[in-house]
């Protein structure tokens, strides 16, 4: 494939970050301290989302799903879906959070989006355990390893925090905001910065008629 557009899904695709609400309400504890050292980097993604994920009761993944299913979608995400089927160029989601999430957040427009790639959870035991073909390095899903796999001529990556910077880093055009512009900015990337998904859309419009 030609062009292919890279999606984070939490703070991203939703509105607000899902996955670090689920931390606070279902581990609390570890959460108040691991988060923090998170966001310092003094403690990887991968040895954070595994600790605390791993802490919550399988039998709580029911009211996790519940808890994601009123996550409000971000404006124009329809929309640039639209835009993008016109174009026949196919949208991604590469998400550090639970499939689950995505699943039941996404409902009938998962048909619409290309793939998916995230966090796989196993309620077979007492706690969740939970695993990732993309695990790798400091991180549950290694979305540049994600990009690779698919050896598109364009890629294209849209976020907004920690778990999309090594996308960000990697791939030629970056839609960034909040947190992920803080950290771009700090290693001097440059990037678009966008609000909701018409951004998004009008910008790669103008790129795509330019060329």
């Amino acid at each position: 494939m030609s062009r292919i557009l890279f999606c984070d899904f939490d703070g991203t695709i939703t509105a607000v970050e899902t996955f670090v609400a689920i931390f606070k309400e279902f581990a609390p504890d570890i959460s108040a301290e691991l988060l923090p050292q998170m966001y310092d980097r003094k403690v990887t993604l991968r040895q954070g989302v595994r600790q605390i994920l791993e802490s919550i009761p399988s039998h709580r993944y029911p009211d996790i799903l519940e808890f994601t299913r009123s996550q409000p979608i971000r404006p124009g995400f329809v929309e640039l879906l639209d835009f993008l089927e016109q174009h026949q160029v196919p949208l991604v989601v590469v998400s550090g959070g639970l499939r689950g999430m995505v699943e039941v957040v996404l409902n009938q427009l998962v048909q619409r989006v290309h793939a998916i790639h995230a966090i796989n959870v196993d309620t077979s035991s007492e706690y969740l355990q939970i695993n990732s073909p993309y695990e790798d390095g400091t991180e549950m899903v290694a979305k540049v390893k994600v990009i690779e796999d698919y050896d598109a001529r364009e890629a294209i990556a849209i976020g907004d925090s920690l778990t999309d910077l090594n996308m960000a880093l990697y791939a030629p055009i970056v839609f960034a905001r909040d947190r992920l512009a803080e950290y771009l900015d700090q290693h001097q990337t440059s990037y678009i910065r966008w609000n909701d998904f018409f951004d998004v859309r009008d910008r790669l419009a103008e790129l795509w008629e330019s060329n």
